[in-house]
């Protein structure tokens, strides 16, 4: 009767493998892979916010991370380690990771976050919808806020103008709508090739009040940045700039993100795809947590009096 008994306790552990899988297979579901590029303040800042939403609602889980590079052959590394853990998300911060993400897991649940402009990276099909298995938090800041702050800046602002290449072109028209919407009319410039940037500027600098900035890395390499800045400071329009780095150098102000905020986007929207929601459902998000940067040295060369509330207020001054 002994051996009986020995045989149906061996059947029974059979069934309850055969009905939750492999310990391996049991294993992979609990896992969450974040995907680095560097480590820099940002990058550091911005896992700090996903990892503090994850971890509070899915304790149980364990997460890894994981540093992309230059070298194919440590990336070659990455991408097995990665396959093997097979995670139930991928959690990337910024456009290279994202895109490392995306070159090999298109099943894989992907949520990005730190990334400028996601659907012209090719991430994602809109903000709306992502659609396929990306979505995340972008650095975007809606352009109706980005025109308000011009305004604030700048109360006799009418027209604003803005270069780009065809690289923001879709940006930019999308702009237009915002800017008329705040009242302003945006005077698009298109550069065909970097030497029509004085002819840009001086045509801008004579029919605008103002200059507002993407992001475009066509456009606003090092050299060519340093003479668009240099020269609009020369004719006295304010510029806007797409970043702090930028207002550092020289443009007049500038709208920045909390790093960590937008990581507790993308975690949010990690707990949501966890919770059984579809990427392609989950609407990619816009920066919630603004700062605002001034020049203070440019705004007394060109005699733009910043309003106290936005001085008092103010994340960074460079002087």
């Amino acid at each position: 009767m002994q051996w009986l008994w020995h045989r149906a306790i061996g059947f029974v552990m059979i069934l309850v493998l055969w009905a939750t899988g492999s310990p391996a297979e049991a294993q992979s579901s609990d896992q969450v892979a974040f995907l680095i590029r560097d480590s820099l303040k940002s990058t550091t800042r911005t896992l700090q916010g996903a990892r503090k939403i994850l971890r509070k609602r899915h304790p149980e889980l364990a997460y890894h991370t994981f540093t992309i590079t230059d070298d194919s052959i440590h990336n070659a590394q990455v991408l097995d380690s990665l396959r093997e853990l097979d995670p139930r998300l991928i959690l990337s911060v910024g456009t290279s990771a994202t895109k490392f993400a995306g070159d090999h897991f298109d099943s894989t649940p992907i949520v990005f976050s730190a990334v400028k402009y996601p659907v012209l990276s090719g991430f994602v099909e809109s903000m709306d919808r992502p659609g396929g298995n990306v979505t995340g938090a972008s650095l975007n800041i809606p352009f109706d806020i980005q025109f308000k702050y011009f305004s604030e800046v700048c109360p006799n602002l009418s027209r604003v103008g803005v270069m780009y290449t065809e690289n923001t072109a879709a940006i930019v028209y999308q702009a237009q709508l915002a800017a008329a919407a705040a009242g302003l009319t945006l005077v698009p410039h298109k550069i065909l090739d970097i030497k029509d940037l004085p002819r840009a500027l001086d045509s801008l600098a004579e029919t605008c009040d103002g200059l507002w900035s993407v992001a475009d890395p066509n456009l606003f390499d090092p050299r060519s940045t340093r003479y668009i800045l240099l020269n609009t400071i020369r004719k006295g329009l304010p510029m806007m700039g797409f970043s702090r780095h930028v207002v550092e150098s020289g443009a007049l102000f500038a709208l920045d993100f909390d790093y960590k905020a937008i990581g507790m986007q993308a975690g949010r929207a990690a707990e949501r795809i966890l919770d059984g929601e579809p990427a392609a459902d989950i609407a990619v998000t816009m920066a919630d947590v603004i700062w605002f940067h001034y020049n203070e040295k440019t705004a007394h060369h060109i005699n733009v009096a910043v309003p106290e509330e936005l001085v008092a207020i103010a994340k960074e001054v460079y002087r």
